[in-house]
C-alpha cells in the first residue's frame, strides 16, 4: 500500500506504474473517493464539535424551557450526524478498497512487456548436459525408479495429486535439510511457518484482493497460503523493531497450496504445477532505504544462485517485465533451471523487493537511530521449492544405465552417491 499523500502528489507516476504493470487502476477515481472521504470527515467532525457545544449549553442552562430547546436541537443534530457518519463509513470503505488496488512503483530498470515471455535474461550459469542417449523426463524417471505414484496420488488427492516415496521422499528431506543448513550458516534465523492464515495476512502481503481465485479457503473463512512469506510477514504485524535488529533475515519452511486457477491445460502431469508443495523461503526486513533494498535484493538472488551452483544445476536469471510483476513488487528476478527433456529453462525461484508496500499494510515499523518510527522495507526470495526442483535435479543427473547421480553436496544427507534401478 502506498501513502495517500504520495499518491496525491505523484498521480502521473502511479498511473504510469499501472500502465507498466498492465493493471486496471484509475488514480483519479481514488483521488475523487479520497476527496469525498475528507469532505465528509470534516462535516462529521464539525457536527461533533457542535454536539459538544450543545452539551455544554444544556449543562449551563438554568431555565427548563431553554434546556428543553437545547435538548431538541441536540436530538436533531444527533440524527443528522448519524446520517453523515453512515455516509462517511461507506465513503471510507470505498476509499480503502481502492487503496488496496494501487500498484507499487516499479524500478526504472524493470523492462517493458506484456507477459513472462518478455522477461529479459540477465545471466546464465552452468553447462547443459550433453547426453549420448535420449534423456527421460522426470515422470518416467520417478516411475521407473519407484520414487513417485501419480495414479494413486490422483485417486487420493484428485487432479495434480501425487505421492513421493522411497528415494523420492528421501531426496526431498535431504534437500530441505541441506537448504536450512546452507542458510543458517549465512546468518538466517530458521522458522517453521503455518500454512493456515487469516484473510488479514494475505491482504497485508498483497495477495488479496487480486489473488482470491488462486487461494484455497476453509469453511471458517481462513486461507491456505502459497508461500511462507505470508505467515512470516504477518508474524511481525504491528511490531516496532529497533534499527539494530535490521536487517532481520528469516529462512522459513512451510507446506504451500495453490489452486492454479489460471493454468488450465498447463503442466497437467508431473511435478511442475501441483496444488500442494513445500517451500523454503527467504524473508527479510530492512531499513527504509532504496539502496539497501537493492543491495539485499541482489544478495538474496545470489544466495539462491549459490544453492543452485552447489547442486550443479544449470540456470538462468531473468529480470521480470512490468506485466509479470505482482501489485506490490518493485522489482523481481526469476531463476529458471534447465530441464533437458523440454530443452528449455523452467522457473524454480523468484526474488522480489517491495519497499514499504507490505509493511504499511501490516504496520511493521522500526525506530531509526534518532528514535523516529518508520515503516520497514521487505524482501523475499524462494530458497528452495519442492517437488518442482526434483525435475531438473533428476533430469540433469540421469545416466545411460538408468541410474541417477546424487550431487556431491547431498551425499552426506542421503548416504549414497546414486540411486535408481539400473538398466
Amino acid at each position: 500500500m502506498l501513502d495517500i499523500k504520495f499518491i496525491r502528489e505523484n498521480k502521473e507516476l502511479v498511473a504510469e506504474a499501472a500502465r507498466k504493470k498492465r493493471v486496471v487502476f484509475k488514480v483519479e477515481e481514488l483521488i475523487a473517493a479520497d476527496d469525498e472521504r475528507r469532505a465528509l470527515l470534516k462535516v462529521v467532525e464539525d457536527k461533533r464539535a457542535e454536539q459538544n457545544k450543545k452539551s455544554e449549553q444544556i449543562g449551563r442552562a438554568k431555565d427548563d424551557s431553554k434546556r428543553q430547546a437545547f435538548v431538541e436541537e441536540m436530538r436533531a443534530l444527533k440524527a443528522s450526524m448519524q446520517e453523515e457518519e453512515e455516509r462517511l463509513k461507506k465513503a471510507t470503505q470505498k476509499w480503502q478498497t481502492l487503496m488496496l488496488l494501487v500498484p507499487n512503483i516499479p524500478d526504472i530498470s524493470v523492462p517493458e512487456g506484456e507477459s513472462d515471455v518478455d522477461n529479459k535474461e540477465v545471466r546464465s550459469w552452468g553447462e547443459k548436459p550433453q547426453f549420448v542417449f535420449e534423456p527421460k523426463g522426470h515422470i518416467d524417471l520417478l516411475l521407473k525408479n519407484d520414487m513417485a505414484d501419480f495414479e494413486r496420488g490422483a485417486a487420493v488427492s484428485g487432479f495434480r495429486g501425487y505421492f513421493l516415496k522411497n528415494d523420492g521422499a528421501l531426496l526431498s528431506f535431504a534437500l530441505w535439510k541441506f537448504c536450512f543448513d546452507f542458510f543458517v550458516k549465512k546468518g538466517f534465523s530458521p522458522m517453521l511457518a503455518p500454512s493456515l492464515v487469516r484473510r488479514e495476512a494475505l491482504l497485508g502481503t498483497g495477495y488479496l484482493p487480486q489473488g482470491e481465485d488462486d487461494l484455497y479457503k476453509t469453511q471458517d473463512g481462513d486461507y491456505l497460503a502459497g508461500t511462507a512469506e505470508v505467515p512470516v510477514m504477518s508474524y511481525f504485524s504491528d511490531a516496532t523493531l529497533s534499527a539494530e535488529e535490521l536487517p532481520k533475515k528469516i529462512i522459513a519452511f512451510s507446506p504451500c497450496f495453490r489452486r492454479e486457477a489460471g493454468s488450465h491445460g498447463k503442466d497437467t502431469k508431473g511435478l511442475m504445477r501441483v496444488h500442494e508443495f513445500f517451500k523454503c523461503e527467504q524473508v527479510v526486513l530492512c531499513e527504509a532505504n532504496h539502496e539497501i533494498s537493492m543491495r539485499l535484493h541482489e544478495e538474496l538472488t545470489t544466495n539462491a544462485e549459490e544453492l543452485m551452483k552447489e547442486l550443479i544445476l544449470p540456470y538462468q536469471v531473468v529480470a521480470n517485465c512490468g506485466a509479470d510483476l505482482g501489485l506490490g513488487q518493485v522489482k523481481k528476478y526469476d531463476i529458471n533451471a534447465w530441464v533437458p527433456s523440454e530443452k528449455k529453462y523452467r522457473e524454480t525461484h523468484s526474488s522480489s523487493y517491495f519497499h514499504d508496500f507490505q509493511t504499511r499494510r501490516l504496520n511493521i515499523r522500526y525506530k531509526d537511530k534518532d528514535g523516529k518510527a518508520k515503516f520497514a522495507h521487505s524482501l523475499n526470495n524462494t530458497a528452495l521449492a519442492t517437488p518442482r526442483l526434483l525435475i531438473p535435479l533428476l533430469e540433469n543427473n540421469q545416466r545411460a544405465d538408468g541410474s541417477i547421480v546424487v550431487p556431491p553436496v547431498l551425499v552426506p544427507y542421503l548416504g549414497k552417491e546414486s540411486f535408481g534401478i539400473r538398466c
